[in-house]
């Protein structure tokens, strides 16, 4: 790894406040990763912007010493799209983290890209508002990270992804020049939308470092159930049962009994079934005459009755209350974190579309358990948007070489069943730097030279998050 150059690092000393550099190891090993743990990190130093215009000084700096960049937001990906490892700059959003006024009549809020997904959601509900983007990792994860992944979640098959809230971007080009893409316009037909191609982009073409997010009604209480099944085409009689219901899905999650076993070893949840059951479903639902009356109306209490006899349905439970809710939600969102704690993962996130989703897991299944035997499957997903999160845990008898030298022929097996049914091999972490060689199997040679010219076109001198994507 070659030191930057001393032009480079006096020009940040003496053009920069004193605390926007930092060397220490320590943070240097923090900020230059993300929850990928596969590369380790080697920056050479990690930069603290507090405002636009020093991320604008700092990448025209960096642009005319061809000094590489890395973008970190909050560091949730797992695809390895923030980690630096090659004595890059990483450039931390970390303190730019201011909330504007509300416009509630517009139904908007301008923020920093720093701003936590979390902060956002308590900053907004005081005026009765949401902001949809939703996921476990909301408590450290950063709207520009979202922005930059066009990150998904749990709440995907009732609001859709991220890039549909925002509104407006402001964004800065590798060459230092600031971008203002869309304001607080809710229609704008002047030509091709820039903002959609920094949205998803994953820092590879320009820094978000403020965004308009759109917001709506924050929604009444919600029902939240939780269904045992015995497979996944139950699972999807449930859900197409749970489509056609008098209310509205909001979320719509799936795991498995590894799953559980797993959460169980880490921090012990209680199932509020009297038996294990091999597939479990949390159902989150909006109910309408809830709405208006304040009372859960009977209809739902006789679509449970229906699907506890339907024969496909096992054992199932609604929460009385907010506690019990959040009791269930638990089983689901601390699945990621038990695995990590427990074992380590083989983690990949691929999405197909709904009406192939039995017939692909059917025959992953059939793969696994005649080349992969030892392997330990924890499946779990969001099966409303066709989403599968499929962990492969390291046997405790194998090394770590031959682990991911395993998986790594399991991930081509798996990618080309994405590819025969129609699927993506990243539904929401992105490509980053683990899944470049992937990416052909979803997006066709024309489409990644498309790419590759976009690249050229934003970042002619390849300074930003270079090596990822492709």
């Amino acid at each position: 790894m070659q030191p930057l150059p001393s032009v480079f690092t006096e020009a940040l000393a003496s053009g920069f406040p004193a605390d926007f550099v930092t060397t220490d190891p320590d943070e240097l090993r923090e900020y230059g990763r993300d929850w990928t743990r596969t590369v380790e990190p080697a920056p050479s130093c990690v930069v603290f912007p507090r405002t636009t215009d020093e991320v604008s000084r700092l990448l025209a700096l960096a642009n005319a010493h061809g000094i590489a960049v890395v973008p970190s937001g909050g560091r949730t990906g797992l695809a390895g799209g923030a980690i630096a490892a090659r004595g890059e700059v990483v450039l931390s959003l970390a303190r730019m983290r201011t909330l504007g006024p509300i416009d509630e009549l517009g139904m908007t809020v301008r923020v920093q890209a720093g701003a936590i997904t979390e902060a956002v959601h308590q900053y907004v509900a005081e005026k009765g508002l949401l902001w949809p983007v939703d996921f476990a990792s909301k408590g450290s994860s950063q709207v520009g990270g979202n922005i930059s992944t066009n990150a998904g979640g749990v709440k995907v098959i009732r609001y859709g992804l991220t890039r549909q809230w925002v509104l407006g971007l402001q964004v800065v080009l590798a060459s230092g020049e600031v971008l203002e893409i869309g304001g607080a316009l809710e229609k704008d037909n002047t030509g091709p939308d820039l903002r959609q191609l920094f949205i998803g982009s994953e820092g590879t073409l320009g820094v978000v470092t403020e965004a308009v997010l759109k917001l709506t009604k924050l929604p009444g209480d919600h029902d939240v159930f939780l269904f045992a099944v015995n497979e996944l085409s139950d699972v999807l009689k449930l859900f197409f049962a749970a489509r056609r219901a008098p209310f509205t899905v909001s979320a719509y999650e799936f795991f498995t009994q590894a799953c559980v076993e797993r959460l169980q070893r880490h921090r012990p949840r209680r199932l509020p079934f009297a038996e294990t059951h091999p597939v479990y479903v949390l159902l989150e639902i909006e109910d309408p005459a809830r709405a208006v009356t304040g009372e859960r109306s009977a209809s739902i209490e006789a679509w449970l009755e229906t699907q506890l006899s339907s024969g496909y349905v096992q054992d199932a439970t609604l929460a009385q209350h907010s506690g019990e809710a959040k009791e269930l939600w638990a089983l689901r969102e601390g699945i990621s974190e038990s695995l990590s704690a427990t074992g380590l993962p083989h983690k990949n996130d691929i999405s197909l579309p709904i009406a192939n989703l039995e017939a692909f897991v059917q025959e992953l299944g059939q793969v696994f358990e005649t080349r992969y035997p030892d392997f330990e499957i924890c499946l779990f997903g969001h099966v409303g948007d066709g989403n599968l999160h499929v962990n492969v845990m390291k046997p405790d008898t194998m090394n770590k070489e031959d682990f991911h030298a395993r998986t790594k022929q399991a991930d081509v097996t798996m990618f080309e069943l994405v590819s025969k049914y129609q699927g993506s091999v990243s539904a929401e972490h992105g490509i980053g730097l683990l899944k470049k060689d992937a990416l052909a199997y979803t997006r066709s040679p024309a489409e990644i030279a498309l790419f590759r010219s976009l690249k050229s076109v934003f970042d002619p001198r390849g300074i930003l998050n270079p090596g990822k994507v492709f």
